[in-house]
């Protein structure tokens, strides 16, 4: 018998739910984190992923915009539901996460094991703070006067973020399921050296039941993809969690032209407890105000 041909993995873009090519029809090399590849300047060739273009972004903003309004009105607890199938798709899928990211990030299969294992957690965590939320970023309003004064979290919209360079998996979940969780869509600009995982997340999204547009990956340099959603006028928000000093000021400074919600790069342990930061960080508060007494025929009264 002949020996078979090697049949490599074709990673693409993930926008709108469906996979295309990047808009340019260029590609890049990745290639492994080893500690012997870091010692020689290079590692081995993994794959080529996509280079995004600006029109890549442009049309994954579009995909997200498209779904912020169905994704927003869904119940809480469905999007619950949705990020917890999510976390049940992935857990079929673990190891081949785990080699992704052990090539990705240079680590031992174990070590790799547990990043794909604590990911997975972190999707279920965040499934079920989904309906939860309103508990502590709502409430009741004391108002001097004969009315209920009622506020409550609404997503900001769409939001761009710039996911962790150096934890390709963990990281990256750990940025878009608060995101999402709160009922926003979201552009994912993936770490530039390290996309495979963030790309094959992108195949388990299309498989889960979440609609397509509600996250959008993108793959390539972020210094080239990142300033125009930062700029871009239908983005409402950009986590800047992957940007180094140089990039985050220069997208900071493109927000501020409508406005946009910015989340500071900071120092984070992607490992440890992601506590509500995030989780809070892209929500608006609504606030009603309702007389008190009755409602009138047929309604009841407070």
């Amino acid at each position: 018998m002949s020996e078979r041909l090697s049949v490599f993995k074709t990673y693409k873009l993930f926008i709108g739910g469906k996979f295309p090519r990047s808009e340019s029809g260029r590609v890049y090399e990745v290639t492994a984190a080893t500690s012997a590849a870091d010692a020689a300047g290079k590692g081995n060739w993994l794959a080529n992923a996509p280079l995004s273009s600006r029109k890549d972004g442009r049309d994954a903003v579009v995909a997200a915009r498209k779904a912020f309004g169905a994704w927003s009105g869904a119940t809480a607890y469905n999007r619950g539901q949705i990020l917890y199938r999510v976390a049940e798709m992935l857990e079929g899928r673990r190891e081949q996460f785990a080699a992704e990211v052990a090539d990705a990030e240079g680590l031992s299969k174990a070590k790799a094991a547990a990043q794909v294992d604590a990911a997975i957690d972190r999707w279920v965590w965040y499934a079920g703070w989904t309906d939860k939320i309103a508990q502590i970023a709502g409430g009741t309003n004391p108002v001097a006067g004969p009315f209920f004064n009622v506020s409550s979290p609404a997503p900001t919209g769409v939001v761009a973020l710039v996911a962790p360079g150096e934890s390709s998996f963990l990281g990256l979940v750990s940025v878009i399921a608060p995101a999402i969780a709160a009922g926003n869509t979201v552009v994912v600009v993936a770490s530039e050296k390290a996309p495979l995982p963030a790309l094959s997340l992108g195949e388990v999204l299309a498989t889960s039941d979440l609609p397509g547009g509600v996250v959008n990956i993108l793959s390539g340099r972020a210094a080239e993809i990142a300033p125009s959603l930062a700029a871009h006028q239908d983005v409402n928000a950009i986590d800047l969690a992957g940007a180094d000093a140089e990039l985050a000021k220069e997208l900071e400074t493109a927000a501020a032209d409508n406005l946009k919600r910015v989340l500071r790069p900071q120092p984070v342990d992607w490992s440890a407890a992601p506590g509500t930061g995030r989780l809070l960080a892209f929500l608006e508060t609504k606030t009603v105000w309702h007389p008190t007494g009755s409602l009138g025929a047929g309604g009841s009264s407070y």
